[in-house]
This record gives C-alpha cells, structure tokens and sequence, in this order.
C-alpha cells in the first residue's frame, strides 16, 4: 500500500487553495465587454398575464435589452424538458406541460420568471426591472401537496385534471392483500416528508458567451457539463453539440439541486447570442428560495402487516408526491422509480405494494435532494417500524432482527425488484447498540427526568441503492516530464473529488501525488462524463480510473522492457517501479514516460477507458440517536449520535467521516429545523430568507460517534459502495423516533417534520391537562 493510496487518511489536497481564497468558482469569472442580467419574477403564486409594458425599462439608463417569451419563441428556442418517459399505472404518460424559460400567459408560482433584463451594470438591470409593467389577472392558488387533489382545488393545468401529473404503481397488490388478509396485526402511520430548500454555500451562478469558434460558451455552477451541454444542444437550442461550449469551476455545494437546466442558463445563453457580447448572472439568496427546486414534500399512508410473532407479510404505501408548478428535468423519477424500491429496506417483507400520484401545485418545482427518493424511502419505512414495535411492545432491534435479511441470503432479491448483493444489517445494528451504550439507557432516562429534561432514544436501519446512473470515462495523459493529468466526466461539488481520484492514481501508478493534476468540468476537454448524483463519481469514476491506469502500466510495461532488455513477461509492476523478476533491474514509470515522449512534446501515455456498472451497490447502516428535550421550551439537545456505516471498501476515511458528518447534519436538518412553508391563502413563500428558513447552526449538531463494517460490495470494481446520501438517509427517522420516544410519556405516537420547539411544546402542552384530567 503506497503511502497516499486506496485506504489512507489524506487530507484533502484541494484545501489549500480552497480556504485561502484561491478557488476559482463560477461568479468569479468576468470577461470582457460583459453585460448582467436580472430576473424580473412574478409576485403572484397564479395569475394570467394580460399585458407586459416594457417601454419605459428599455429606455431607463445602462440597459441594453430585454426579453420576454415572445422573443425565445421567434428565436425558436424551445421549452426547458422533463427526461423521465414515466408510465402511469394505466400505461399511459405522464401529463407534461410546457415549460418555456420566461412565463408564457400564466404565471403559476411565485418566483416564475416574466422578463430577462440585460444591462451594463447589475443594478442597473436591477433598476430597470422596477420600472417593466405587468398587468396580472389573480387566480386561485393551489400549495397543499394532498389539498390539490380535492375536486374544488385550483386548477394548475387544464391538460392535468385533478392536478394529476400521474397515478403510477410498483409491487404486487394482489400479494400484499392476501399478506394483509393473514395478519395477526396490521399497524398503520400517516406522516409528512417535509419541504425543504438546497441552500448550498454557493448559489446558483452562469455566464454566457460566443467564442471565437462561433460557439456558445457556458460556465455554469453545475453538478455535470455534459448533461447540460446535450440539454442546452439538442433539446433546446437544437444545435449540435460540438455548437456548445459548457464549463464549471469550483462548486460550492450542490446536493442534486445543481443537475437540472434552469430557465437562467437557458435565458443567458440565448441573450449572449442575440447581443454578441457575454451576459452574466448570478442568483442572490432570496432568489434561491423563489428559484431553486426544492426537495421531498410528500404526504403518505402506510400500513405494516405482520404475524403473531413480529415477522413482516406484507406492506402498502400510498404517497402524494408534490411536483411543483413545472416537471423539473427529474421530478416525476424522485418519488417512484428513484425510492420506492428501497421501501424493502434491509428486511424480508413478502409482498409490498406502492402507490405514487405526483401532483401539480402552484409552488417551485420539486427534484432531487441529497439522496433522491431514498431518505423518503428510509423515512417512512423506519417510522413505520418503530411504530409497529412500539405497539407490540417490542424493543425496536428485535423486531428489527427478526426480520433482517440474513448476510448467508445474499445475494438477495426483494420484493421489490431490486438484488442486494453484501450486506451484514444485524451485525451493524449490534454494534451500534454497544457503541450507544443502549442497554442503560433507561437509567440515563430516570437521571434526566430528575432535572426536568425527556430524554428518548430512537434508531434507524437503512440501505440504499447508488453508484448508478450509467458509465464514466476516465483519461489518463503522462507527458515526458512523467507528470500525469487525469481527465475525468464527473464533477466535484466540494466532496474531494480532486483527493480521491489523485489517491487511485498514485496506488495505481506510484506516482507522487504532486505529480498528479485532476481535471473536470471542461465538456471540450473531456469527451464524456455522466455527472455527479447518487454517490457514483468514485465508485463509478473511480473504477474507470483504475482501469485506465492498468492499461497505461501495461503499455508502460513493453516500454520498459524494451529499456530493461527482458521479454514484457519477466517485468513485474510495483509502487511505480517496474522491475525484472529476480533481479534488482528497475525503472520507474516515470522514467518510462520521460524515455518515450515524442520528441517535439506531447503524451508518452495517453489512454482512455470508461466503466458501466454492472448493478447498483447497497451502503447500509444504523443511526442511534438519544436526545433530551426540555419540557418548559420543546427544545431539544442532541446527547449522543452514533453511526455504524457499511460503505464496502473505504478509499479515504478522513473525508468519508466528512460525508457522514455532512448527511448526518442535513438530515438533522430536515428533521427539526427546516421547511418551505406558503402561505395557504395566496401561495406567497413564507420562509424565503435564513431570517425565516431554519438551518442547523454547529451548535445544533451533536458528536457522531462513527464506526466502519466494510464489507466489500461484489458489483464493483473497486469494492465501494458509496457514501455521499448515507448521513442524510440514516438520520431523519433516527432523530424522530428518539422525539417520540422521548414524548411517549405523553401518549405522543408521531411527530411530523420539523420538531420544532413550538410544535414539540405544542404537542406537550395539549396532552398535559388529559393527563391531569386523568
């Protein structure tokens, strides 16, 4: 094992230039003769357009155009896409409506673009904003996820009755009813996967140009270029792809959120071309509420069917997922196909049957959020688990144990169609169990009621399936100094990336790490790439990696055997040295590569591979999370948070504890901090500034006690499994079941997302004169 290789705790070679300003993120790119652009929005959740006057913005100082719908449409620009080919339940489509990048006679969300405003200066364009007319006709707004389905409620679409986008179905019903049909006890739970808001440090930015090959160039804060290219080309602008240009930099955070085309990508890139000159825009954080997709909102019923000792027959979900105004590039695929076949989770339920109908509602559009349909997954499953336990007055592990799935059954395929192929559930729970010190529990409880405090303890168990998403591409290029440039299709949003694959390539080759630059973000540069999303980019990317360094050792290996004088079969390759078997004759790589340059400069390597997963892999895990809550305030204190993590094999573990923190922490989050709330009556957003949304602040996240079980996953080809969502799946329903545990005094069952302070002290104070009563 070399010394920064697979396995080793190396800090984060990005850091340096990271934290001391050095970072080259997209609103730090100016060019020359650039313009900035503004988006006026609309004020209103759903009205008709009757007229905009622009008369007077045009004029106004600094402005140099100003575009509405008419002109994308005369350009012949077309409408931003849903990429999810959904089939309804009855074999039908999906109901898609339009969705042009600027308001087309209706506007149905607070937030929805109206007109791009192009000036010599930002408030400038700003100042003239102010100054466009909109003659707006008020509708009735619809932002209740299960309230748009009643048949009195604002109409979103005319194309969409009933705000149904689409009734879409997973399982066999007809097993789950008979599992129902031979049940000892059936135990039921409605819960809220609440609204939230990305909010990444870095909001979203792009500018757009026309370079001197008459390309459309686009740097853009984005989780992938090639996906953006191709959308902007071929679905958009219809143009070839070799006609785009698409560049990222540095990414500050993207959680899913920075995948999708957005209307302002689209907007710049066609203003750049109108005006030949670069026009750069850049959102503020009050405009990232009104105009990033947001993540989960869905409302379910579930009902757990088990026998007479506590092993799961059957299980039915019905889940309204709110899509928002617009289908997002991946809306419709987050609440089915994404999470729904996780609603197995790690246990041997026969027979599930999931019902899904995404709905219409005049709020932002919804997509994917750090995890994608699995924390939703997770979330309801783990609630329903523990209230199951909870009835039967059952230790929640034991009914958990009861019915794992045995690590002798893998390969295992679940009801739902999915085939684990590691894993080791009971032997991650019991280590969490010893590491939360959960048998004293109970004494702990009696010592903080003594001081006024409800102390609860709660766990969750979950799997996941990730490193999807189809193959990657890897390049490896060493020039005649023996320096290595890796180009490589997925893109960091500050996970270290740039660590991680520089790790692969100095275990693979032996060079030093210094010696090694990573490259991303470039779709001129790198010929293919899938993206980052669902913990791929170092499994997946990673794998490719290693596969293309084997060939440059294998084309390094004939080279350097023609420099040892020996046949290729008698060199041996090791820590970056090739060597003749048996003998102290060596050379390094890197000598190889300085030996067999051309000689007018270029390449001595230059080699190209791609790796397609064969299946996904499974990460899975146990959160034990024990809090206490004050009964005088609803507050909550995290006293101990634990996590045992089954990863497969583990590259870095520094940063993968990194990860576990970060998911753990947005998973907190949601839990009882943050949620978008409209106002029911005119669908304005209530929480649209860090005044009124509620992140976790670092006083508000616990100590996570974290141990490893890898367990090498078989589907790839590095043994990894992926952790980038694992924190943010485990920790929800572990947060919640600790809540109720800690209120079951009061005879509290559920608490929805958020526990806020006031919805816990609300929850206290309504059962408190009952109890008295009694």
């Amino acid at each position: 094992m070399t010394k920064f290789g697979i396995g080793q705790a190396v800090p984060r070679t990005e850091d340096a230039r990271l934290l001391t300003g050095r970072g080259r993120y997209t609103d730090d790119i100016s060019l020359p003769g650039q313009t900035y652009a503004y988006v006026l929005r609309s004020p209103q959740a759903h009205a008709e357009i009757v007229s905009i006057d622009l008369e007077e913005a045009r004029n106004a100082p600094g402005v140099v155009a100003i575009y509405t719908v008419e002109d994308l449409e005369a350009a012949g620009i077309q409408n931003i896409p849903c990429n999810v080919p959904l089939v309804q339940k009855d074999g039908s489509p999906l109901v898609t409506p339009p969705r042009p990048a600027l308001a087309k006679g209706r506007v149905r969300h607070v937030g929805d673009p109206v007109a791009f405003v192009v000036a010599e200066t930002l408030d400038a364009a700003r100042d003239a904003s102010e100054l466009i007319f909109v003659d707006y006709s008020q509708l009735p707004a619809i932002i209740d996820t299960a309230g748009s389905l009643a048949a009195n409620a604002p109409q979103v679409w005319e194309q969409a009755p009933g705000n149904l986008s689409f009734l879409w179905e997973k399982g066999d019903e007809a097993a789950t009813e008979a599992g129902f049909a031979k049940a000892a006890k059936v135990v039921s739970i409605d819960l809220i996967n609440n609204r939230v808001a990305p909010t990444p440090m870095e909001g979203r930015a792009c500018l757009a140009t026309i370079d001197d090959q008459d390309r459309y160039v686009l740097y853009v804060s984005s989780q992938g270029v090639h996906g953006m290219r191709t959308q902007l080309a071929t679905q958009i602008f219809n143009e070839p792809e070799e006609k785009f240009h698409v560049l990222t930099t540095d990414v500050g955070g993207g959680f899913g959120m920075k995948i999708f085309m957005y209307p302002e990508y689209v907007l710049s890139v066609f203003a750049a071309r109108k005006l030949n000159r670069p026009v750069k825009w850049t959102s503020d954080r009050s405009e990232a509420f009104l105009s990033d997709d947001h993540g989960r909102d869905n409302v379910s019923h579930a009902d757990l069917a088990l026998d007479a000792d506590g092993k799961f027959l059957a299980m039915r979900v019905s889940t309204v997922a709110n899509l928002g105004a617009y289908l997002s590039n991946f809306g419709p695929y987050i609440p089915t196909d994404a999470g729904t076949a996780m609603l197995a989770g790690v246990y041997t339920t026969p027979a599930i049957h999931i019902l899904v109908k995404g709905v219409f509602t005049n709020t932002n559009p919804v997509d994917a959020y750090r995890g994608a349909g699995r924390p939703e997954a997770a979330y309801l499953l783990e609630r329903l688990v523990d209230a199951a336990a909870r009835e039967l007055k059952m230790h929640p592990g034991e009914l958990r144990r009861r019915n794992f799935i045995p690590p002798e059954a893998m390969p295992y395929s679940t009801s739902l169609g999915l085939v684990y192929d590691t894993g080791e559930f009971a032997r991650n729970m019991d280590d969490a169990l010893a590491l939360s010190e959960w048998d004293g529990f109970e004494q702990r409880r009696k010592e903080a009621r003594a001081k006024g405090k409800l102390r609860g303890i709660g766990m969750s168990t979950y799997i996941e399936a990730c490193s999807g998403g189809g193959p990657e591409q890897a390049t490896i290029q060493m020039d005649g100094a023996g320096k290595v440039t890796v180009l490589i299709g997925s893109q960091s949003n500050g996970q270290g990336h740039e660590t991680a694959y520089t790790q692969i390539v100095s275990a693979r080759l032996g060079v030093p790490i210094e010696d090694i630059e990573i490259v991303q973000g470039d779709s001129a540069r790198i010929s293919f790439g899938s993206g980052t999303g669902g913990s791929r980019s170092i499994p997946v990317g990673g794998a490719a990696l290693s596969d293309t360094a084997e060939r440059v050792i294998e084309k390094a290996r004939a080279k350097a055997a023609e420099m040892l004088e020996a046949a290729s079969v008698d060199i041996e390759f090791d820590d970056g040295t090739f060597t003749i078997a048996g003998t102290d004759r060596k050379v390094t790589i890197q000598d190889v590569a300085k030996a067999n340059a051309p000689a007018g400069g270029g390449f001595a390597f230059d080699e190209e591979r791609q790796w397609t997963p064969p299946a996904s892999t499974f990460p899975n895990g146990c959160h034990i999370c024990e809090l206490e809550i004050d009964e005088d305030t609803g507050g909550i204190e995290f006293v101990r948070y634990t996590v045992v993590d089954d990863f497969g094999k583990v590259l870095n573990p520094m940063m993968l504890a990194g990860q576990v923190h970060g998911g753990v922490g947005q998973g907190i989050g949601q839990a009882i901090h943050e949620e978008c709330v409209y106002d029911p009556d005119t669908g304005q957003l209530l929480t649209g500034s860090f005044m009124d949304y509620g992140l976790p602040r670092a006083t508000d996240l616990p100590f996570v006690q974290f141990k490893l079980n890898e367990v090498p996953s078989t589907t790839n080809a590095l043994g990894m499994k992926g952790a980038g969502e694992a924190g943010a799946i485990g920790a929800p329903p572990a947060v919640i079941n600790a809540v109720v545990d800690a209120l079951s005094v009061f005879g509290v069952r559920h608490v929805d997302m958020p526990a806020t302070p006031e919805k816990i002290w609300r929850l206290i104070n309504a059962e408190r004169p009952a109890m008295a009563a009694e």
